[in-house]
């Protein structure tokens, strides 16, 4: 038996670490994933007016801000059970998606794509071969030309005789894992190129309502202040700008990468590499006046025949595994390191994790746009079905072959084009609102004659997964406070009993060809778009002064 130990990983929000156990022919036979930082945002939310749980919530990440933004307001709108306007909520789902579709292309191509793409291959490629290539996958391909080609590689030599490789340094280029050609792989770095210049443009449509990004702040209790921006046609065609923008270089970009990229790795997908428990789970949302983007649904076991509804009461929150009390998970309780630094995972009752174990009727889940795609399939929902359906046609590959690393790329990129286009369906319902002179962003109301008492909760699909916040007020304040993450769900620590978390599920059985160069595990972790700052809920427990500030 050997141990190997990666930590950090990298290309991810937030400190992971993951110790996997190998046999002689290095085939994992157990993996523990570790959160390694506690936060203390829940911590931080006590006592504070329930009115400025969004702005402090939304603290959680710096790139799902808008996501913890709105499940907290929307948290405490459900304990007051506040109306809010039909335009505020449209206004509310634009921010949220244009959020969807910059967070999936950023993870793609400045995530995971180095872990498929060797950098050094791409400049041995042939420019023009590079442009029949990408005509393979396309019938339009994106800046698809001779001349295009040869500059990427002249920008990707000079960091080489600059000796600053910057995102390209520290690499396992070369490993025997890679299986794309110099022209694929020159493809695909063109576009994290230009996927560069892609998240600057998509971050407007956020800001275009919400005021700024990250961090917007224009969702209040009640609705939301971009009043002015909603009126003013200029805004909203800046808004659909963009959005048409960015449908462009999905449909042209990053649906045909995804084809090329299970093309090369078909008998990665067939063999189920990165597969976890099949246990999938979704809260569904996002109402337009056609349809639901996202339906609900819980599925076990890759049953694909057999669809479970949604019920929050089956969610509970084990500690046993992680650094929090038994008795009390709001209060830490590390355990400390064995000698070597390792975990200490010898015994089913060592903690080894900053992160909590949701459970669904005591199951490990899985969350994310896999979760939604095969919920959403297998419920027949008209809106996302026919995305799936031509893609699996155009890429011969069955709905059990997206239970992968690589599936779990594609069902983003699916929802992101699926996405894209409905996006204009919300923007048609705002207009066709405000046609009829309905203009309220806002429902009116005298917080001092709310109860003084309340309870609430919001659930969300957001990028990365479910997400859920729960409120406890009392005497107008907020007296507890609680987050369960998407990374919560798919990165969860081990149960008592031994059911693994499902990025563990997901790594144990892979083999590693080099383990000083463990490139498989990572291409597993990264699939799923980890976000540990979510995950984990930083405060110093002992009260020191980190520093002090003074202005003048």
């Amino acid at each position: 038996m050997k141990k190997i130990v990666i930590d950090p990983v990298t290309r991810i929000e937030g400190h992971l670490r993951v110790e996997l156990i190998v046999d002689e022919t290095n085939n994992v036979e157990e993996a523990y994933v570790s959160g390694q930082l506690f936060r203390g945002i829940e911590t931080i939310l006590k006592n504070r007016d329930p009115r400025d749980a969004g702005l402090m919530a939304g603290r959680i990440c710096g790139v799902c801000t808008n996501s913890h933004f709105r499940a907290a307001v929307s948290c405490v709108e459900d304990a007051y059970a506040l109306e809010v306007p039909k335009n505020a909520e449209i206004i509310r789902e634009l921010i949220a998606l244009a959020l969807f579709i910059q967070d999936h292309v950023v993870h793609f191509y400045h995530l995971q794509l180095l872990d498929f793409v060797d950098v050094t291959s791409a400049l041995e490629a042939d420019p023009a071969q590079t442009v029949q290539t990408a005509r393979s996958y396309s019938d339009d391909p994106f800046r698809n030309s001779q001349a295009h080609y040869e500059n990427v590689q002249k920008r990707l030599q000079a960091f080489v005789n600059a000796g600053r490789l910057g995102p390209f340094a520290n690499a396992y280029w070369g490993h025997s894992a890679y299986r794309l050609s110099p022209e694929e792989n020159l493809v695909l770095l063109s576009h994290y190129l230009d996927a560069l210049k892609f998240q600057t443009s998509i971050s407007k449509a956020v800001a275009v309502f919400g005021g700024k990004t990250p961090h917007p702040q224009s969702i209040v209790v009640g609705g939301v202040t971009s009043v002015m921006d909603m009126l003013s046609p200029a805004r909203v065609n800046e808004y659909l700008f963009t959005i048409k923008e960015a449908k462009e270089f999905i449909d042209r970009a990053y649906l045909p990468d995804m084809k090329l990229l299970v093309n090369a790795y078909r008998d990665e997908i067939k063999a189920g590499v990165g597969r976890a428990n099949g246990n999938f789970i979704s809260a569904g949302g996002f109402n337009f006046s056609g349809g639901t983007l996202f339906e609900s649904g819980v599925i076990f076991e890759h049953d694909f025949n057999t669809l479970k509804p949604f019920d929050p009461e089956n969610i509970s929150e084990g500690v046993e595994r992680a650094w929090y009390e038994k008795n009390d998970p709001q209060i830490p309780c590390y355990t400390d390191l064995n000698e070597d630094g390792s975990l200490k995972t010898e015994k089913r009752t060592d903690k080894y994790s900053w992160i909590k174990a949701p459970r669904y009727q005591g199951k490990t889940m899985e969350c994310g746009p896999l979760a939604r795609l095969l919920v959403n399939y297998i419920k027949k929902n008209t809106c996302m079905k026919p995305y799936v359906d031509r893609f699996l046609n155009e890429t011969n590959l069955e709905l059990i072959d997206l239970s992968t690393s690589i599936g779990r790329n594609a069902a983003r990129a699916i929802e992101t084009q699926y996405i894209a286009e409905y996006l204009f369906r919300f923007i048609s319902d705002l207009l066709q609102n405000l046609t009829y002179h309905d203009t309220d962003t806002w429902g009116k109301y005298d917080f001092d004659a709310l109860p003084k008492t309340a309870r609430g909760e919001a659930f969300f699909e957001v990028p990365r997964g479910l997400l859920s916040h729960f409120v406890n007020i009392k005497e107008q304040k907020i007296a507890n406070y609680s987050v369960i993450a998407p990374t919560t769900w798919n990165a969860g620590p081990k149960s008592l009993d031994g059911e693994r978390g499902i990025y563990e599920e997901a790594l144990t059985g892979i083999r590693i060809a080099d383990t000083e160069k463990p490139l498989e595990a990572l291409r597993i972790i990264r699939s799923f778009d980890p976000c540990l700052a979510c995950a984990v809920h930083i405060i110093d427990l002992k009260g020191k002064v980190l520093h002090r500030y003074k202005i003048t």
